[in-house]
């Protein structure tokens, strides 16, 4: 298969003479990377991080995450993604200067192997652009020929209309060069150079820089931005089938040399886009972020009203049981508007912008090619953009954990970000200082400040904390929410969000039932409950009453 592949991609004899060199280097890996398999359960469930979000003074940013995970979050998660924590220039991490180094300012790799050995780990392998101020780019510029084919010359005289854009910036950039002026294709800013597929060197450096994650402890590598890898003049040069080929070729690749790392590719797109990568169910990614989720969720709540959650839930499927979604509601990113087209009209999709904006949020627009923009991504953390400005903490936590008990019900992987573990409001002055509307959702902790908050009784993150500690707990005691578990997704009344989850080797299902509004709802359950798992409590019966803003999970 991947002689196939490279033959497809380079032709016959070039194909022929990468899969030689690529076998030589899968080689040169025998023996330095775990062999033991990994099969995501119930018991897994990621923090998602910087290694810089909680600070101590004169502290190793690496060695202070370590502390707080292990000191202050016990036993939340049992898995960590470290955001990009290599040197960078811009796009806090996600223009890397260099992928084999650990940010000097935050550590090194002896504090991500000690990270490793506590938690499962996922790096991100952010392999469709690099720092202009990496070395690579900056050989390229002073005509190295080693480099002269690793990024994408164009012509500016040419028609990039089709091109899909994700930000509002200019596809190509000038650049001086020490053999003349040179457009660059720049997809996500002028600082952030697309790497040239069509070179099979390029190809080959990048799968031994996956390779090195596995070596260095990865169990989870995230291909950000993967949908625009392979570039092609006259096409919308988003998931091309050269694109999912290099995937195919990845996952070959990591499968025989390093089986325990799971891929993740990250493709803020509409939903049938975004499923694409788990290609057949068992030759592209084993995980594939369920991004349409977090906007959907939102609306129910702030709708009081789980139609089109409920009906989106419902016509999900996975292509075979080697596969799953990693569900989250918010990252370091905003709250992507593009996996909503086809499923939210678009005076809904204005009155989720309406209700970020009221909120002291912000609204990042796409470029779409034609002169005009569109919503790409709220900024606002997710507890603020549930809540009204003078909403009480008690409210504010319950919707927050409400969400965060439908993500969690979910099949898949869950995720939640530190900020939402912590209960965060919006960091509004990050914008102002840096002038980037993601930095709304990534403020930098102090860690006495943030720990004495977090463990005083009655704080809005105590509140949240203890609510996401028993949410979590439940969860990976209970195997119905194993990602290999059966789940149905049941259209009880329209303020009600219910999936019914069963493990094969269970004689009952759990009944995740999540009141989205504000006044209590009676339901009646298809099987009689037993016991309502988040409490505890003794529960007889099919007909159950379910608070507002609450989530129940009947075992029936």
């Amino acid at each position: 298969m991947a002689r196939q592949i490279l033959c497809s991609l380079y032709g016959e004899k070039t194909g022929l003479e990468t899969l030689d060199n690529l076998l030589s280097l899968m080689d040169s890996f025998k023996g330095k990377i775990s062999q033991q398999p990994f099969t995501p359960s119930e018991k897994d469930c990621m923090l998602i991080t910087y290694a810089d979000s909680v600070l101590r003074d004169k502290e190793i940013p690496l060695q202070t995450l370590r502390s707080f995970l292990k000191n202050e979050l016990g036993s939340l998660t049992n898995a960590v993604h470290i955001l990009p924590f290599y040197p960078w220039s811009s796009d806090y991490g996600f223009s890397v200067k260099d992928y084999e180094t650990v940010n000097p300012e935050w550590g090194t790799w002896e504090d991500v192997h000690a990270l490793s050995r506590d938690f499962d780990l996922m790096f991100d392998a952010v392999i469709n652009h690099m720092s202009a101020q990496s070395n690579w780019f900056q050989s390229y510029l002073k005509g190295d020929p080693e480099f002269q084919d690793f990024f994408v010359e164009a012509d500016p005289s040419l028609d990039y209309s089709k091109v899909v854009r994700p930000r509002a910036l200019p596809l190509l950039t000038k650049y001086e060069t020490a053999n003349g002026e040179k457009w660059i294709w720049t997809t996500f800013s002028a600082d952030q150079i697309d790497l040239n597929y069509q070179s099979p060197k390029l190809l080959l450096t990048i799968i031994k820089i996956l390779l090195d994650y596995a070596a260095h402890g990865a169990t989870y590598v995230r291909l950000d931005a993967i949908g625009f890898l392979w570039k092609e003049l006259g096409t919308n040069c988003m998931h091309l089938p050269q694109t999912h080929d290099v995937i195919r070729l990845m996952r070959i690749v990591l499968n025989e040399v390093a089986p325990r790392v799971q891929m993740i590719t990250e493709t803020n797109v509409p939903h049938e886009e975004n499923i694409s990568y788990f290609g057949n169910g068992q030759d592209e990614a084993q995980c594939v972020y369920n991004f349409s989720l977090p906007p959907l969720t939102a609306h129910a709540i702030l709708r009081e009203n789980a139609e089109t959650l409920t009906r989106w839930a419902a016509s999900l499927a996975l292509p075979g049981d080697q596969v799953t979604f990693f569900n989250f509601l918010a990252s370091h990113d905003g709250i992507g508007m593009r996996p909503l087209q086809g499923i939210l009209p678009q005076e809904e999709i204005q009155f989720l912008c309406e209700t970020t904006l009221s909120r002291k949020g912000e609204i990042s627009y796409k470029d779409n090619g034609d002169g005009t923009h569109s919503p790409y991504e709220l900024n606002c953390t997710y507890m603020d953009l549930l809540n009204p400005l003078d909403e009480n903490d008690a409210t504010r936590a319950r919707r927050h954990l409400l969400a965060h008990a439908i993500m969690l019900s979910m099949p898949g992987i869950p995720g939640i970000y530190i900020h939402s573990v912590l209960g965060s409001r919006n960091y509004v002055r990050g914008i102002e200082e840096t002038g980037s509307k993601r930095a709304i959702n990534r403020e930098n902790l102090d860690y006495d400040k943030t720990a004495s908050e977090l463990h005083a009784e009655g704080t809005l993150r105590n509140i949240v904390f203890q609510g996401m500690q028993k949410l979590i707990g439940t969860r990976t005691a209970e195997n119905s929410f194993s990602p290999r578990a059966a789940f149905n997704v049941l259209n009880l009344d329209k303020r009600l969000f219910v999936i019914a989850r069963k493990h094969p080797e269970n004689d009952y299902s759990v009944y995740a039932v999540h009141n989205v509004s504000s006044t209590p709802v009676s339901v009646t359950l298809p099987h009689a409950a037993s016991e309502e798992l988040l409490s505890g409590a003794f529960v007889p019966g099919c007909n159950q009453t379910i608070p507002a803003y609450s989530a129940a999970w009947f075992k029936c």
